[in-house]
């Protein structure tokens, strides 16, 4: 089956039509994204910037890598051949689907009056109030431009807040230092929370035992944390909710003994924000933080992050040294603040839990027509959406996993069994993937029966961090 995209003969984007595309002389495994990811491997330590864009992580050798244009839910390589992108679109960051005209005519805007100056933008005042009122809870605000340096400053004010030095931490929070220290004590101690394999190469010995990690909906086991390192713990930082559910009484009983402590409670809502409601999740459970933490969805793509918190936390921020130039220019508070408009007006944790919720149940119906073992994320979080094959044997998962991308790929699919909705999902782009999954499904089940998996496979995707080799 062909791509169902045409070209938009004025900004070179893509957009859905009834006609099918030609797939031009090259294999989808072929092609200037291949060559250009070897040079890359040459130039830049690990290939890319981000772990979760590497090739490996989908298709060795074989995923296209590098894009010349985005629109919607549609991507264009570097050869102009088409993708559907049924994958993580732009590692969660594009709620409202890449490069949205609304956000892009605020931003183009902000550009064209100067987007850094010696004077201050407007815009983060602006945001500020806008965020405050999201959560009548917070007083203050701090900005940054990505989702791993907001979390290392909402630590940061936590511990010059109340002038301790541990953290309990539950999920996964990026790639700093306090963050990583939990591995200094046990090194698979990160392992459960997110990604496996996480080394604390070059983390300072000294953070030993400063980060430590528990379980999600695990009370117990947090309150041994907490009487363990009674009297020295700064914060507890946590998600309050990713794919699953949080149980309302654990966060209750967290609130309560964090404030027992005299700590700071911090949510990390970087990944959970602004997708299942217009602000932080954990406005839907009535638990309030300390300190809350976005980025990513906020802005929709452009590089953004915000920081809110209780006044009594947060002006601890002027009591230690946070600050960087490029915090203050214009780009991040304009995008976020049309993105947060864009939300209102299109309701987009409606339309994201719609597509969500459609694509979960794709997979259970021409999966369950199958003999193949699965498995499917539940729907308390339905825009973040996950598919897993469930054999007992690892490397066959794997390989599964792996051929599915694969399978995908030549359709003009970008799909690694994991599904971060937007508001550009709509009912065309879904029916087309629904037309596709039925195809691979019958793919890997006769691969399965003819033990031809490995085989049509080739080289497995990687699960987790590892060093690659150049």
């Amino acid at each position: 089956m062909g791509n169902v995209v045409a070209w938009a003969t004025q900004e070179g984007c893509l957009r859905v039509s009834s006609s099918v595309r030609e797939s031009g002389p090259l294999s989808p495994f072929e092609g200037k994204g291949q060559d250009l990811y070897k040079k890359a491997k040459q130039l830049i330590p690990g290939g890319t910037q981000l772990l979760s864009k590497r090739p490996e992580m989908f298709l060795p050798d074989r995923w296209p890598s590098y894009y010349q244009s985005a629109k919607g839910a549609w991507v264009k390589d570097l050869d102009g051949r088409g993708y559907l992108d049924m994958s993580t679109s732009g590692i969660g960051s594009c709620i409202l689907g890449t490069s949205d005209s609304y956000v892009n005519a605020k931003v183009c805007e902000a550009v064209s009056r100067g987007s850094m100056s010696t004077l201050n933008a407007p815009e983060e005042v602006a945001l500020a109030e806008k965020l405050c009122a999201l959560h009548p809870w917070a007083d203050r605000v701090r900005y940054s431009r990505s989702g791993g340096e907001s979390m290392a400053i909402a630590v940061r004010i936590a511990r010059a807040s109340t002038s301790k030095e541990v953290v309990l931490l539950c999920g996964y929070h990026g790639w700093s230092d306090w963050y990583l220290a939990t591995n200094l004590t046990h090194s698979q101690g990160l392992d459960q929370l997110l990604l496996p394999g996480l080394s604390p190469a070059g983390v300072p010995k000294g953070l030993k035992g400063t980060a430590v990690p528990f379980h999600f909906n695990d009370k117990d086991g947090f309150d041994a944390l907490m009487a363990e390192h009674s009297g020295r713990i700064a914060a507890v930082v946590m998600e309050p909710q990713r794919y699953q559910a949080p149980d309302v009484e654990f966060l209750k009983h967290i609130r309560a003994k964090v404030d027992d402590e005299s700590a700071v409670l911090v949510f990390d809502e970087i990944t959970s924000g602004w997708r299942k409601n217009i602000g932080g999740v954990h406005l839907l459970y009535g638990v309030n933080p300390d300190i809350a933490v976005f980025g990513k969805g906020l802005s929709n793509g452009i590089a953004f992050g915000a920081v809110v918190g209780r006044e009594e936390v947060m002006e601890a921020a002027q009591d230690t040294f946070i600050s960087s130039t490029y915090w203050t220019e214009r780009i991040g508070p304009t995008a976020a603040l049309a993105t947060i408009d864009r939300f209102e007006q299109l309701n987009a944790p409606e339309l994201i839990e719609k597509a969500g919720v459609r694509v979960q149940e794709i997979w259970e119906s021409q999966l369950g027509k199958s003999s193949l073992r699965f498995s499917v994320g539940d729907r308390a979080m339905a825009p973040l959406s996950h598919m897993a094959f469930c054999y007992d044997d690892q490397a066959l998962n794997r390989a599964l996993k792996t051929l599915w991308c694969k399978e995908m790929l030549e359709r003009g699919v970008l799909d690694n069994g994991s599904f971060y909705a937007t508001c550009a999902h709509q009912e065309e782009e879904l029916s087309h993937y629904e037309s596709c999954v039925a195809e691979v499904v019958e793919v890997l089940e006769q691969s399965l029966r003819e033990g031809s998996v490995y085989d049509r496979a080739g080289t497995c995707s990687h699960g987790g961090f590892r060093r690659l080799n150049s």
